[in-house]
């Protein structure tokens, strides 16, 4: 008999503690957090219904539907999340967007379903698609602090690990799974205290995030004024001391310097990979600038298997899904033949060559046209035609727009400090059953 408690007592002190490694002064002796379905918390996961929806601007008459991918930020931004559809439709809809709820996306691509975001305030005259739940909560939850859970990257991951389908491109989640999702919460004091702090937190978040979207909103302005319309061969925007230096003119892409498709090593040979050297696949190149570390590189003799592209070259992306994505070389590199490479000549500035194709590269993309791998082959790429002053002003508008990325660039990473920040005080506030079994 004693024996049978003994090990009763050690398995019942084997069980981690759901404690936070940090606790607020008046929860400090509290009782630890239980792990409870999402179905004791909120209401209702209810849904609106299938419409179709289009792009027109709208009108007096007509009322908006939640977009499916204005649910991946964790806090929900109203920013452009809205599509418009006819005043007939109006009788159809069901779920408007309420205050203090949180929409989960149930039926997504695998990387987007169980995507979940908390709206804070209502939004007037908006409606969810059937493709989109709105958790309700219950009297005593703080949604926000269920919120921060669910939308933390573990939340979002394990969400995403209960949706079922074949492996196409679309999976969903059951409603019974998703309100039997287990999560681990204090009492509503404590809840709500959590709730406060991380606001606090959230606001500079997005206030922060506004500022980093408000300065790329004016590059784009200032960008679409400094170099020509179409149809137009001198541009609305000129610095003073180019205000009389005449039309731009029309040159190829080629006529920039060297195109470059990329090409990559043999696989089977491993002394070709895991040196230093950058190997740029379209999957490095994101919203940034300048690529500089990539997810695969090459050593000295897979390099010597590749093609040199020197610093400061411009990288296009010609092949896939990401058609369109321009970047630049910090460091001497080698890409796959996924990208077209310009390596600008001495009469061009490698600074106004990426400023150009950036601007140009919607309509570039277009020539892919619509097929299941789009591609702009070499030749094709080479031969568009763009307008170009002389190397002077070039450096000039360079210079400028290099000035603004950097701010661009900083402000961005005060953002990601912020969300660091965040990702640590949650570290901290919420339980973690694996640190406290070791």
């Amino acid at each position: 008999m004693s024996s049978n408690k003994e090990n009763t007592a050690t398995k019942t002190e084997a069980r981690p503690s759901l404690v936070p490694k940090v606790r607020f002064p008046e929860f400090l002796g509290a009782e630890q957090w239980k792990g409870v379905p999402l179905s004791e918390l909120v209401s209702a996961l209810d849904a609106g219904v299938s419409v179709n929806s289009g792009n027109r601007p709208a009108t007096e008459n007509e009322i908006g539907i939640l977009k499916t991918s204005a649910v991946s930020n964790g806090i929900f931004e109203p920013q452009e999340n809205k599509v418009v559809f006819d005043e007939v439709e109006r009788g159809r809809v069901k779920e408007r967007v309420q205050e203090d709820t949180i929409i989960i996306s149930r039926m997504n691509t695998p990387a987007l379903v169980g995507a979940n975001a908390y709206v804070e305030t209502g939004l007037e005259n908006i409606y969810l698609p059937d493709r989109l739940w709105a958790a309700k909560s219950k009297p005593g939850t703080s949604m926000r602090f269920v919120a921060a859970i669910l939308g933390s990257d573990k939340g979002r991951a394990a969400l995403s690990k209960l949706a079922k389908g074949s492996s196409g491109s679309m999976k969903n989640v059951t409603k019974s799974d998703v309100l039997a999702f287990l999560i681990e919460a204090p009492s509503s004091a404590e809840q709500q205290k959590i709730a406060e702090c991380l606001s606090s937190v959230d606001e500079l978040v997005a206030a922060q995030a506004r500022k980093v979207r408000a300065f790329k909103i004016h590059k784009k302005g200032l960008m679409q004024k400094l170099f020509p319309r179409e149809g137009e061969s001198q541009p609305r925007l000129r610095f003073p001391e180019f205000q009389n230096a005449g039309e731009w003119e029309e040159q190829s892409i080629g006529d920039f310097g060297k195109v470059v498709t990329g090409s990559t090593p043999s696989t089977v040979q491993p002394r070709f990979y895991g040196g230093g050297i950058p190997f740029v696949s379209p999957a490095d190149i994101s919203d940034r600038r300048f690529v500089d570390q990539t997810k695969t590189t090459l050593t000295a003799d897979g390099f010597a298997e590749a093609r040199l592209i020197r610093a400061g070259s411009i990288l296009f992306v010609c092949i896939g899904s990401t058609i369109g994505k321009v970047a630049q070389s910090i460091r001497d590199c080698a890409t796959n033949q996924q990208i077209n490479a310009v390596v600008p000549s001495s009469m061009h500035s490698d600074g106004f060559v990426y400023f150009a194709l950036s601007f140009a590269s919607e309509r570039i993309a277009l020539l892919a046209g619509k097929q299941a791998v789009p591609i702009i082959n070499k030749s094709i790429f080479s031969s568009v035609r763009l307008l170009v002053p002389k190397l002077n002003e070039q450096q000039r508008i360079a210079s400028c727009l290099s000035s603004l990325d950097a701010l661009i660039a900083a402000e961005a990473q005060k953002l990601e400090a912020l969300n660091s920040h965040k990702k640590g005080l949650m570290q901290l506030l919420f339980p973690s059953p694996e640190r406290s079994q070791t």
